[in-house]
C-alpha cells in the first residue's frame, strides 16, 4: 500500500488587529453658523437686503469655508427664515435676499434670564 502524507491543514491567517475608530474631530470654537449669519446680515447696510452670495463672501472673511460649508449655510438661512429671525425679501428657500426682521430684537436681549416667582406666592389656604 501506497503511503498518503496527511492533508496539510490550512494556514491561518494572522490575526488583525482590531479597527481603531477614528478619532472625533474636536468642536470649532467661536459662535455657530447661525449665529455668524445673523451677525453678518445685521452688519449689512443693504437697504434691499443681504444676497445669498454676498452672504457666503462675508462668511468667508470670517474664516469659515464656504466650499465645504454651503449645504449648511443653505439649510442654516432658510431655517432662519422660516424660524422668523431672517425675512426674506427676494426669492425662495436659501436662494435670494434677507434682512433681519423687524420683529427680532437684538441677539443680547434673546437670552434673557426666566423670571421665577417667589414660592410664597404659590402658598395655599
Amino acid at each position: 500500500m501506497a503511503e498518503e502524507a496527511p492533508a496539510a491543514a490550512p494556514a491561518k491567517a494572522p490575526a488583525k488587529a482590531p479597527k481603531k475608530k477614528a478619532a472625533s474631530k474636536a468642536k470649532k470654537d467661536g459662535p455657530s453658523l447661525s449665529k455668524l449669519i445673523v451677525a453678518a446680515v445685521a452688519e449689512s447696510k443693504e437697504r434691499k437686503g443681504m444676497s445669498l452670495a454676498a452672504l457666503k463672501k462675508v462668511l468667508a472673511g470670517k474664516g469659515v469655508d464656504v466650499t465645504k460649508a454651503n449645504k449648511r449655510i443653505n439649510t442654516a438661512v432658510t431655517k432662519l427664515a422660516t424660524a422668523g429671525t431672517l425675512s426674506q425679501t427676494k426669492g425662495t428657500g436659501a436662494s435670494g435676499s434677507f434682512n433681519q426682521s423687524e420683529a427680532t430684537p437684538p441677539c443680547q436681549s434673546l437670552y434673557k434670564a426666566a423670571v421665577r416667582s417667589s414660592p410664597e406666592s404659590h402658598v395655599f389656604s
